[in-house]
């Protein structure tokens, strides 16, 4: 799987970036992060910061978080 999304539950953020990447027919897998800012520290690995959702496409060696930034680049790169 070369495209993951780290999200979580019940953000309409990430929601919206799901949706994005679903309707593009992108395939990717889904990390499940904690809801205290706290244990994200998968996500402070890959991204640098605590925040969802973050975009990881391996595949053109990108990471991206704020969710406009993602959908974006899922429109223009991904589609």
């Amino acid at each position: 799987m070369t495209v993951q999304l780290y999200a979580l539950d019940g953000c309409p953020w990430c929601e919206k970036v799901s949706d994005a990447l679903d309707a593009a027919g992108v395939a990717y897998e889904t990390e499940w992060v904690d809801a205290l800012h706290s244990d994200r520290n998968d996500v402070k690995r890959v991204s640098g910061q605590r925040g969802v959702p973050v975009l990881v496409d391996e595949a053109r060696g990108v990471t991206m978080s704020e969710s406009a930034n993602i959908l974006e680049y899922v429109e223009r790169s991904l589609e």
